[in-house]
C-alpha cells in the first residue's frame, strides 16, 4: 500500500479511537474525498434519529451519530473501491460503533444499517455488497459467517390494524453459517451453526444446525454436505487464501 494512504488510515484510526469530534469528522471527510459543507456536520441528524426506537428508547450518542454518518458518507468516496483502504476504514468504524466487532471483519461496498450499536459480530465475519441490517431489535452474528450480496435482515415489524404498533425481536446467526444472495431473514429467527440459506429465500422460522433451507417461505432441503468437516475444517475464507486486512 502507498505509504501516504497508510498514514491517512492511521490518522483516521487515532481520531476515532480517541473519541471523534465535529472537527475530526470534517477532517476525515476531506481525507476520503467527500466534499461536504460544514453546516451538514454542525447540524447533523440521521434517519435513525427520527425513528421511535432511536428518538427515545435506544438513541445514538453524538459520537455514534458521527460514526454512522462517516460509514454512509464513505459510499460517496472513490476509496470505497480500494479494497485495503475500504476494509480497514469500515473495520475502524465498526469496532467503535458496533456493540461488538471481532477480528478480521470484512464489509464491501453498499453495506448499510440503521442502528450500528445494536449489532454484535464475532471473528471473521464477511458481508458482501449491499447487505442491509435492520438492527432495531438487535442482530448477533457468530464467528466465520458469510453473508452474500443483497441479503436483508429484519428485526422489527408493524401491526396490520395499527401501524404504529411495533414488534422488535432479535436475530441470531451462529458460527459457520452461510447466507446466499437476496435472502431475507425475518425478525426473531435463529440460524443454526453451519446452516446454509439458499439464494432468494425468505426465512420465517429457526434453522437447525448444519442444514440447508431454501424457498419462500424457506423449508428444509437437506443436511449440509460438509463431509465430516466442522469448524475451521470448513475453511470459511472469503477472499484469496492469504488475504489479511491491513495492520495499521
Amino acid at each position: 500500500m502507498n505509504p501516504s494512504l497508510k498514514t491517512e488510515l492511521q490518522n483516521i484510526r487515532k481520531m476515532i479511537e480517541l473519541g471523534i469530534t465535529t472537527t475530526d469528522v470534517k477532517k476525515i471527510l476531506d481525507i476520503i474525498c467527500v466534499k461536504t459543507p460544514d453546516w451538514v456536520v454542525d447540524d447533523l441528524r440521521l434517519y435513525s434519529d427520527v425513528l421511535p426506537i432511536g428518538a427515545s428508547i435506544n438513541p445514538y450518542t453524538q459520537e455514534q451519530r458521527y460514526l454512522h454518518f462517516l460509514w454512509d458518507s464513505f459510499e460517496l468516496s472513490p476509496l470505497k473501491l480500494h479494497i485495503d483502504f475500504a476494509v480497514y476504514f469500515r473495520q475502524v468504524i465498526a469496532k467503535k460503533l458496533f456493540k461488538r466487532c471481532g477480528e478480521n471483519f470484512i464489509a464491501l461496498k453498499g453495506v448499510s444499517f440503521n442502528f450500528g450499536h445494536q449489532i454484535e459480530l464475532g471473528d471473521n465475519v464477511f458481508f458482501n455488497e449491499n447487505v442491509f441490517l435492520d438492527a432495531k431489535g438487535g442482530i448477533t452474528i457468530g464467528n466465520n459467517v458469510g453473508i452474500t450480496e443483497n441479503v436483508m435482515i429484519f428485526t422489527h415489524s408493524h401491526g396490520e390494524d395499527i401501524h404504529s404498533t411495533r414488534v422488535y425481536k432479535p436475530v441470531l446467526i451462529k458460527d459457520y453459517a452461510k447466507i446466499y444472495s437476496k435472502a431475507l431473514i425475518n425478525l426473531g429467527v435463529t440460524i443454526g451453526e453451519g446452516a446454509i440459506i439458499g439464494a432468494n429465500s425468505v426465512v420465517t422460522k429457526d434453522v437447525a444446525d448444519y442444514t440447508m433451507v431454501a424457498g419462500t417461505p424457506a423449508e428444509l432441503i437437506r443436511e449440509r454436505r460438509n463431509h465430516g468437516n466442522y469448524g475451521l475444517e470448513l475453511q470459511h475464507k472469503w477472499l484469496i487464501h492469504d488475504y489479511e486486512p491491513l495492520d495499521c
